[in-house]
């Protein structure tokens, strides 16, 4: 015998109304020597920020202030990662220079002109990000003067993906650390000033 069902009640979509995004549960407080896991950025439970290479450099900005992040991965339509773009990008003289270069204007700049390409990126395995401490992440970072590093693993056909990413700013704010200014090497020698007291 069917089952009759009945329809349910609808309403109206109110003003301003905004849409559910996942949440990754971080822990406000991290020590060096915690798991290196409670200060990344895991992909699979956090949407990533994405951009096409063919947007502009102004879009990106749009978009990193909007999602409060200060990196985007550059995808391809279908969204496979082609390199990505970070607010020391789109904010430096990267632009600038392209755009005199090329006689444009700066609103014509796109994201392809002035992000770090996949193949000048170096990416952290996951296996080993699960043995590691915070205290490696940031000595990793440091040695590579970098704000930012991906960390890869491989999806169930076993291609590579990136599956999370280590922020330098994120990492000190859960140290606990007071960040000034977004230079690397300012920022690591907070981080290490701050840590030692």
């Amino acid at each position: 015998m069917a089952r009759e069902y009945h329809a349910l009640k609808s309403t109206s979509l109110e003003a301003e109304s905004g849409y559910a995004q996942p949440v990754q549960k971080v822990p406000e407080r991290v020590r060096i020597e915690s798991p290196a896991f409670e200060v990344m950025t895991d992909l699979t439970r956090v949407a990533a920020v994405i951009i096409l290479a063919g947007d502009t450099v102004d879009e990106a900005h749009r978009r990193m202030i909007q999602r409060g992040v200060r990196l985007l991965l550059v995808v391809d339509q279908n969204r496979k990662v082609h390199g990505v773009i970070t607010a020391n990008d789109v904010l430096g003289e990267k632009p600038v220079k392209v755009a005199v270069q090329r006689g444009v204007p700066r609103s014509e700049i796109q994201v392809r002109d002035i992000m770090t390409p996949r193949d000048a990126l170096q990416v952290l395995e996951f296996d080993d990000v699960s043995a590691a401490s915070v205290g490696h992440v940031v000595a990793t970072l440091k040695a590579a003067g970098r704000q930012h590093t991906l960390v890869v693993d491989r999806d169930d056909r076993g291609r590579q993906r990136v599956r999370g990413i280590f922020s330098a700013t994120q990492i000190a704010r859960q140290l606990g650390v007071a960040i000034t200014t977004e230079a690397t090497v300012r920022t690591f020698a907070e981080i290490e000033a701050a840590l030692a007291r």
